[in-house]
């Protein structure tokens, strides 16, 4: 009797966490699907809420304080569109790669802080794209709260100021915003240090942030793409699985107790 081949998904998982058994060093980069399961929109979707609040290119925010104030408004109404989102099924199984030693780093494109709300530590999460829950004065660097920006337009009708007197906005990287250097450089040498690299819901077309998956595969490392719809590295991967994030990183977030229930049984 012939056996019966199992399911695709299963054989991605079982794949997927062989993967993390065999692995020294896991690095984790991080894309808008992570998020969508918690409420917050991604950007390429045809219906997506950033297209009605497109962010405002960085050269209008510097030269027209018009501009300043119409950044602050799309940036409050996105973010009440997702106020009070926590961690999902995906932000919980890095937590716990983490906390097992399994992974390393989390290199994001996201600005939402939900791998930090789901405990993985500050310095071990790589922004490339900034954070959107705070914002920065662009002279000295201070750091200023956004409730206290709300105040300040509500009660002065104009955008607010550092007490250096330099421009705040929020500590994001803005279109035509140079990259932030110290992150880039610590992106790539945690991607450097790795033997497994894990995509989990970008598209991998927006660079200079796509390039570290290479750099990793160049560099050695396995290569595993989980995504919705397929990127322009699928060619390269060692794996690319489109199930749903949540339904593949939930049973495998337990090192050592990695996969599903009907799984057990299948050797690695």
């Amino acid at each position: 009797m012939m056996p019966v081949p199992e399911p695709a998904p299963m054989r991605d998982w079982t794949k997927l966490a062989a993967m993390i058994d065999e692995s020294d060093v896991m690095v984790a980069f991080t894309g808008a699907g992570i998020s969508t399961e918690c409420g917050v929109p991604d950007f390429r979707s045809p219906d997506s809420a950033w297209k009605r609040n497109a962010p405002i290119p960085f050269d209008q925010f510097l030269s027209d304080e018009a501009m300043r104030l119409e950044a602050w408004k799309r940036k409050f109404a996105m973010d009440d569109l997702y106020a009070g989102a926590q961690p999902g099924r995906g932000h919980a199984a890095l937590a716990r790669l983490f906390q097992s030693g399994k992974l390393s780093h989390i290199i994001t494109q996201n600005i939402d802080g939900l791998h930090q709300a789901s405990g993985v530590p500050a310095k071990r999460i790589i922004e490339l794209h900034g954070n959107g829950t705070y914002a920065q004065c662009l002279d000295c660097g201070g750091r200023h709260e956004l409730h206290d920006v709300r105040r300040v337009i509500a009660e002065a009708g104009a955008p607010p100021a550092c007490a250096c007197g330099g421009i705040v906005k929020s500590a994001t990287i803005s279109f035509g915003q140079a990259m932030p250097r110290e992150a880039m450089q610590r992106a790539r040498n945690a991607t450097l240090s790795c033997d497994l690299f894990l995509v989990i819901g970008s598209s991998l077309v927006v660079h200079p942030a796509a390039s570290f998956p290479l750099i990793a595969k160049d560099n050695g490392a396995r290569l595993v793409i989980l995504n919705a719809q397929p990127t322009p590295l699928d060619s390269h991967a060692d794996l690319v699985i489109r199930v749903d994030i949540g339904d593949t990183l939930h049973p495998i977030g337990n090192v050592g107790n990695s996969l599903p229930q009907a799984a057990e049984k299948t050797p690695l």
